[in-house]
C-alpha cells in the first residue's frame, strides 16, 4: 500500500514497524541496552552494548538465528574472562580487530579469541522510522572505538537498515585508523544460524571452487561441508575453509536454505573484502549451530599473518568501507534460484 492508504487503516505506523530502544533488567541480560527493529514481517534485536551486533531476527514468526546456551548477555557478564562462555552467538557478532580465530600471546600481550570489538559498546547512537517518499525507512547507526594509550585508535562507524515489508538488511560499515601509526584491521562476520530454522532437512549453498578442512580436529571432513544432520551427543566442531567464486561485479555470498520450512538465509559481500569464508558447523546436541563467516584474514588468526608477514592494516588516518547484505528466502522459486545462482558462479 502507498503511504496515505495505509494510514486509512491506521494512525501510527508503530502498529506495523518501528524503531524502539530497549535496556533489559534480568538474569545474564541485565543492564544490556538494544534497539529493537520491527518492519513487519520481520524483527531484529541490535546490541549496542555489543558493537551493534544483531542479536536476534525472527521472521513471521520464525527464529532464524543460533543462541548459546547462555542465553543474551549484557556488558557485566558479556566480559568474562572465560572466552567461550562470553560469545553468546546471535545472528552475528564481530570479530577483529587485531585478532581473529583462537587466542594468542606475544611479547606480553594477549590477543583474546574472535578480538575484542564484539564486547566494545556503540556511542553517538542514532535510530531512525520515517518515510522517504513511499518508502518507510528503519535504521540504527552508530560508532564503536578500539582505541588503547600508545597503542591503536581504530572507530568502526556502522549503519544497520531496512524498510517496511522488505526482507532484507543492510549493513554498511566504515572503518578508519584515527591514528598516526598502522593499525590491524583483521575482521571476521561471524553470521550464526540456528534451530528451527536449521535441521537435518537443510543444507549449506556456496559457490565453492575448494574446501577444505582447517585442521585434523574436525568431526566430520571436508566431504560433508554441505549437509546438516541430526544433533549428536558429544559431537566437536568442524571448521572448513572455502575459496568462493564471485560474479562480473565481483559480488560472491553464502546461504542456508531449508526446504521443508521454505525459507533460508543468504549474506551477500564482495570476494574484495572477505577473501577469505569459514564455515563452522557444530553438530554437538545443545550446541547445534552452523557458522558462515565472512573475512578478510585467515581463520588460523593473528599468529598466522605474523609468521608469513601478510597481517592486513590500515594505513594512518586511512578509512575503508564495506557493504553485507542479509537476505531471507521464502518459497521453492527463491530456495532452488539461490543454488543455481552458486551453479553459475562456479561455471563463469
Amino acid at each position: 500500500m502507498k503511504k496515505k492508504e495505509l494510514y486509512e487503516y491506521m494512525g501510527s505506523m508503530q502498529q506495523m514497524a518501528y524503531v524502539r530502544s530497549l535496556k533489559y533488567d534480568e538474569g545474564q541480560s541485565s543492564e544490556m541496552k538494544a534497539v529493537q527493529v520491527k518492519n513487519g514481517p520481520m524483527i531484529f534485536t541490535v546490541m549496542v552494548d555489543k558493537c551493534l551486533d544483531i542479536a536476534e531476527l525472527s521472521y513471521k514468526g520464525v527464529q532464524l538465528n543460533f543462541l548459546a546456551k547462555q542465553g543474551l548477555q549484557g556488558p557485566v557478564f558479556g566480559k568474562s574472562e572465560d572466552q567461550v562462555r562470553s560469545i553468546m552467538g546471535g545472528l552475528f557478532f564481530t570479530a577483529g580487530f587485531e585478532n581473529i580465530g583462537a587466542g594468542y600471546q606475544k611479547d606480553g600481550k594477549y590477543y583474546p579469541m574472535h578480538g575484542g570489538m564484539r564486547l566494545t559498546p556503540a556511542e553517538h547512537v542514532s535510530c531512525r522510522a520515517q518515510w522517504e517518499e513511499e518508502e518507510y525507512q528503519l535504521s540504527v547507526a552508530g560508532e564503536i572505538r578500539q582505541a588503547a594509550l600508545f597503542g591503536e585508535n581504530v572507530v568502526l562507524r556502522r549503519r544497520i537498515e531496512t524498510s517496511l515489508g522488505s526482507r532484507e538488511i543492510v549493513i554498511t560499515d566504515e572503518i578508519e585508523n584515527e591514528s598516526f601509526a598502522d593499525a590491524c584491521k583483521m575482521r571476521l562476520y561471524h553470521f550464526n544460524v540456528g534451530y528451527p530454522l536449521l535441521n537435518e532437512n537443510g543444507f549449506v549453498v556456496l559457490p565453492t571452487k575448494q574446501v577444505l578442512d582447517r585442521d585434523e580436529y574436525n568431526y566430520e571432513d571436508a566431504s560433508h561441508w554441505k549437509q546438516m544432520s541430526k544433533p549428536v551427543i558429544g559431537a566437536t566442531e568442524s571448521v572448513y575453509i572455502h575459496d568462493l567464486a564471485e560474479d562480473e561485479e565481483g559480488w560472491t555470498f553464502a546461504a542456508y536454505v531449508n526446504p521443508d520450512s521454505g525459507l533460508g538465509l543468504k549474506i551477500r559481500f564482495r570476494k574484495e573484502d572477505f577473501p577469505y569464508f569459514v564455515e563452522w558447523k557444530s553438530l554437538g546436541a545443545g550446541d547445534y549451530a552452523l557458522g558462515l563467516e565472512p573475512s578478510n584474514s585467515h581463520i588460523c588468526g593473528r599468529r598466522y599473518h605474523e609468521e608469513r608477514g601478510t597481517l592486513p592494516v590500515l594505513k594512518a588516518f586511512e578509512k575503508e568501507t564495506i557493504v553485507l547484505k542479509i537476505q531471507i528466502l521464502e518459497g521453492k522459486e527463491e530456495l532452488e534460484a539461490v543454488q543455481k545462482e552458486a551453479e553459475r558462479y562456479i561455471m563463469q
